[in-house]
């Protein structure tokens, strides 16, 4: 059995250049230009960092956001949505998503318990809710080269303070900056 202490939590995420993961209204369309498409990402790809994570833990409003997209994204990882309220689990994804609910430390401690390994934690809030606790481990910000002046940032108002270090720096032809920090424990006496 696996403790919260075990479990690695881990973000990926997008942000333009004034640190906004979506638009005020959620969406996330300035992501999806051709341009970044049709170029090789320099640093840690999705896939890559996709296929070392065992659970996606997100909020209700980001799944309801990746809900609107074509395709489920997520096939083959579990997926643990938290929530306050009932949600409706749409019938195609039975079994691949479930509700969860508690602090985020309690999250950990179950989903451990269950074997976890490794968690990536999606969603603004969420997010915010998993680095306020302490609980981030290391963190993945592709920076995309847009100002949107308005949206939903990354990190809560204010944030707590953590010290981090830099494990990678790359660039990409297309203009995103990715940068790889891991969150700095402090020493135990």
């Amino acid at each position: 059995m696996m403790s919260a202490s075990t479990v690695k939590c881990s973000v990926y995420i997008a942000t333009s250049v004034d640190g906004f993961i979506a638009r005020p209204d959620g969406s996330i369309d300035w992501l999806q230009r051709p341009e970044y498409a049709t170029t090789e990402l320099q640093g840690l790809r999705y896939e890559d960092f996709i296929a070392t994570v065992d659970t996606l833990v997100m909020g209700r409003k980001t799944f309801e956001q990746v809900l609107t997209f074509e395709q489920w994204p997520y096939e083959g990882v579990p997926v643990v949505v938290l929530s306050h309220r009932s949600l409706a689990i749409p019938e195609q994804l039975a079994g691949k998503v479930r509700l969860m609910n508690g602090v985020p430390a309690e999250i950990v401690a179950q989903l451990g318990v269950e074997g976890k390994q490794h968690l990536y934690i999606d969603g603004g809030k969420t997010i915010q809710r998993f680095l306020e606790a302490g609980l981030i481990d290391e963190l993945t910000i592709t920076r995309v080269p847009i100002v949107l002046g308005a949206g939903i940032g990354l990190f809560g108002d204010p944030a707590p303070e953590q010290r981090l270090e830099l494990l990678e720096c790359s660039v990409s032809a297309n203009g995103f900056v990715q940068v790889r920090y891991a969150r700095v424990r402090p020493h135990k006496s």
